[in-house]
């Protein structure tokens, strides 16, 4: 099996938990504008999923963001459970994920569009795990699957 690809970056002290997972948001704060550390703090893609792999103890950093510091830790790229279409729901194979229903009262929703998929990006389905949990409002068939950004 591949090694993992993960990526230094820094978190709170408080959140600096192995298994952690976390949406990185981008930079929006002002406190962080002069920071000497920002391209490490901020050295993540927005809007994708990440797990905390490893901390880094022998690292930490004054923060106005975070209180009671930034620990660097070690981040990968985490896996997304999503539903796709059941025709496309092949393990091992590449997708380019499409968000396909703006109904934001279906119960699938946030499975159909779920929080660290970036449209029009590129996943491998890693394990296909089922049928949906629910119908789908627009009648398609739909599996349940574990998506991992190429």
């Amino acid at each position: 099996m591949a090694k993992e690809k993960t990526k230094v970056t820094l978190i709170g002290s408080t959140l600096a938990k192995v298994g952690l997972e976390f949406i990185y948001e981008g930079s929006a704060c002002t406190e962080c504008e002069g920071c000497r550390v920002r391209k490490t703090c901020h050295n993540l893609q927005p809007g994708r999923k990440y797990q905390v792999v490893a901390i880094r103890t022998n690292t930490r950093h004054d923060c106005p963001v975070h209180h009671g510091a930034a620990v660097a830790v070690d981040v990968a790229e985490a896996a997304i459970v999503a539903l796709i279409g059941a025709d496309m729901a092949i393990a091992n194979s590449r997708i380019s994920y499409e968000f396909s229903c703006p109904r934001t009262g279906c119960r699938s929703y946030r499975l159909c569009r779920p929080d660290g998929i970036i449209e029009g990006a590129k996943y491998v389905i890693g394990e296909v795990l089922g049928n949906a949990p629910d119908v789908c409002e627009r009648g398609r068939p739909l599996k349940l699957v574990e998506l991992r950004p190429v």
